[in-house]
């Protein structure tokens, strides 16, 4: 009897037991587990997509100016501070004039006494007192003499080496007591003029057979009066636009590129020439275009992806295709139709099948940018800037 009745009131608490062990399940009600990852996305709409090409390049000085000796001689002074700037006549070096001093002395010497013989013979002519042959010899010594004083007067002034250009001169070649221009046009320093300055650069034949191809079909708009970017060794983007200057009409037989040079302005001579950069250039302008930030892409042996939001919260792999760049962002030839939510930060979290709330990506947070906020997963999700205004920002730290 006693057993019966201690079976009959332990039952219920075994039953409590298993109850609340089933409750407590992971997932389950009353579970308390950590809420779903945050990631931020950006809600794609199509729109019209500058097609942009980066191409490496090299920087080249505006003008450039060896400066020579014209003259032979000792240099006999430097007259500039090696890496200043310098005016365009400003005198640069003086080598050693006496001699050129001493010959032009001579040559004027010369043509005193060719005139002063030609004056004579001018009165003895009309008396015939010398012929008409010797009054013609008189006449061409004297300008024989001019000549030669002429030249004399041209190498005394290249004793004084002048600046040619204005711009920022190099360092000294030579020193004082160096001979000079013996044979040769001695190379004493380099003037570089670097405001503005031109970005060299190439790109490939048949790309640009395909653009053409592409324009003639209708695919693509010329981008015309674009602007023209500078992308610097460590990766970033020089403040001052450019403009491109030319393209040459002609494929190199021995690369298969066309040439092209942009200028940038250098005011702050923070360009250098020589230096490496790459070049980023508009080419084409595509309609009915979806963008997504570099970010968001991810590749893999079996090709690119991007992670997208499905209705329900949880995480999709959804392969694409890119079909180049616009500015820092990739056009999406393939994948994605307009609407999808992308997730451009916390891919680290954002495993396949994984429930995660999305936010909205606010870049920089500045005026005009959308406000952070969770995005329903139901259909009526207010839309969020186009990838297109927001993939070019700044990464979000």
């Amino acid at each position: 009897m006693h057993k019966k009745i201690l079976i009959s009131l332990m039952f219920p608490a075994i039953l409590a037991a298993c109850g609340g062990d089933a409750d407590k399940k992971p997932g389950g009600p009353g579970a308390g587990g950590p809420p779903p990852a945050e990631v931020d996305v950006i809600v794609v709409t199509p729109g019209s997509a500058t097609i942009t090409q980066e191409l490496p390049g090299r920087l080249q000085a505006y003008r450039t100016s060896q400066i020579r000796a014209r003259v032979e001689g000792i240099v006999e002074k430097r007259l500039f501070a090696e890496g200043s700037d310098v005016k365009a006549g400003a005198t640069l070096f003086r080598i050693d004039p006496r001699n050129y001093q001493a010959a032009y002395d001579s040559a004027k010497a010369d043509l005193a006494i060719a005139k002063l013989t030609l004056d004579r013979y001018k009165p003895l002519l009309a008396i015939k007192a010398v012929s008409q042959q010797e009054f013609d010899l008189a006449d061409a010594k004297v300008k024989q003499a001019e000549v030669a004083l002429s030249r004399a007067a041209i190498d005394l002034e290249n004793v004084a080496v002048p600046a040619p250009i204005s711009g920022r001169i190099g360092r000294a070649l030579v020193t004082e007591g160096a001979l000079v221009g013996k044979g040769e046009a001695t190379h004493l320093a380099t003037i570089e003029q670097i405001d503005p300055i031109y970005a060299n650069f190439t790109q490939s034949g048949a790309d640009l057979l395909r653009l053409n191809k592409a324009f003639k079909a209708g695919k693509l708009k010329t981008a015309g009066g674009a602007q023209v970017e500078l992308v610097l060794e460590d990766g970033s983007l020089y403040g001052k636009p450019g403009k491109l200057l030319f393209a040459d009409q002609a494929v190199d037989p021995t690369t298969g590129s066309v040439t092209l040079r942009a200028q940038f302005p250098n005011p702050e001579r923070e360009l250098l020439p020589g230096t490496f950069v790459r070049v980023r250039f508009p080419e084409a302008v595509a309609d009915n275009s979806i963008r997504v930030p570099q970010r968001a892409v991810q590749s893999s042996p079996q090709g690119q992806m991007v992670m997208v939001v499905a209705e329900d919260g949880k995480v999709v792999p959804q392969p694409v295709k890119t079909g180049g760049m616009s500015g820092d962002a990739f056009v999406i030839a393939e994948g994605l139709k307009g609407g999808e939510k992308v997730i451009v930060n916390g891919l680290q979290k954002a495993r396949p099948g994984a429930v995660v709330k999305p936010v909205l990506w606010s870049p920089g947070g500045g005026a005009g940018a959308p406000t952070a906020g969770a995005v329903p997963t139901t259909s009526s999700a207010p839309t969020a800037a186009p990838a297109s205004a927001s993939a070019t920002a700044p990464a979000k730290g």
